[in-house]
């Protein structure tokens, strides 16, 4: 039996769900044949992990596997030592004490990093490109992210490279989410950049409704929040990185220690732009950054 735990949603994790079922097939594993699955979800509020991490743990699985960010990764390391747990890293799984190194993990955890907090950069190099006039730009991260103050340094180090002045911007509920966007006009803000987060994710609709009715140009790191009205994100590919979840989850079931199965790193990355949102938000977007997307919503 294997636990999936998750920081989100099943709604919003559907087609990432579906990915990681991919992968367990094409190591001999079906869902409801030769294989059940515990699925345990926080739903946005990373307080409850622990718990459901315990649940798990409590019920004998086989094996864990984390979805929605280090956090959740993180709740997994401390509820076992012993049960195999297969995650998904935003950043760093090193930094993190997840792992003692990307190629020899060395413990009871191995699985995928993201490298999101590395990406901060070329995500406001996007954002710039699509909205050069704007020299003031807000970042929103959620506070209980291990890698926030990451996120953070990162976003501040690309705008003074850049000459731009950078917000930061906290949320970590749906409420505060509000009040992040309405704080956005005292600030002058000609423009977003959403950090990567599990809970953001969970909230994409909201997050992206929010940053059209109130006209401001945002970036996000999956290319989910396009497909929900957002104006532009960029990130690795999550069905990839769902699938390899799945490929090394099947591994382990057949006996494959976690210790010896490097941490894998993203190689496809995907840029998507809603058309639909630019015209609302009343953007032209560039000839050149058209022709270097992989998915043109319009």
């Amino acid at each position: 039996m294997v636990g999936f735990l998750d920081s989100t949603t099943a709604g919003s994790r559907a087609p990432y769900v579906a990915a990681f079922r991919q992968g367990l097939s094409e190591t001999g594993y079906v869902e409801g044949q030769n294989l059940a699955i515990e699925y345990r979800w926080a739903e946005g509020s990373y307080e409850r992990l622990p718990a459901l991490a315990a649940d798990l743990v409590g019920r004998k699985i086989d094996l864990i596997v984390t979805g929605g960010g280090s956090v959740v990764a993180l709740a997994a390391k401390a509820a076992t030592s012993t049960i195999p747990v297969v995650f998904i890293s935003g950043d760093d799984p090193v930094g993190l004490g997840l792992v003692a190194s990307l190629a020899r993990p060395g413990g009871n955890l191995t699985g995928v990093s993201l490298i999101f907090a590395k990406l901060t950069a070329k995500r406001l190099e996007l954002l710039s490109e699509l909205v050069p006039q704007a020299k003031v730009i807000a970042l929103l991260v959620n506070p209980g992210n291990p890698n926030a103050e990451r996120i953070i340094g990162d976003g501040r180090e690309a705008a003074r490279v850049k000459g731009l002045q950078l917000h930061v911007l906290k949320a970590s509920s749906e409420s505060e989410i509000d009040i992040a966007f309405a704080a956005l006009a005292q600030l002058h803000a000609g423009a977003l950049l959403v950090g990567n987060d599990g809970f953001f994710g969970s909230r994409r609709d909201q997050l992206a409704a929010l940053a059209t009715s109130r006209v401001v140009p945002a970036i996000y790191d999956s290319q989910q929040f396009a497909a929900s009205g957002g104006l532009i994100s960029y990130g690795p590919s999550l069905t990839a990185s769902y699938r390899q979840l799945g490929i090394y989850a099947g591994r382990i079931l057949k006996g494959a220690k976690p210790a010896d199965l490097p941490v894998q790193q993203p190689t496809k990355f995907e840029l998507a732009i809603n058309l639909k949102t630019a015209k609302a938000l009343g953007l032209s977007v560039p000839q050149l950054l058209l022709a270097q997307a992989d998915e043109v919503i319009e």
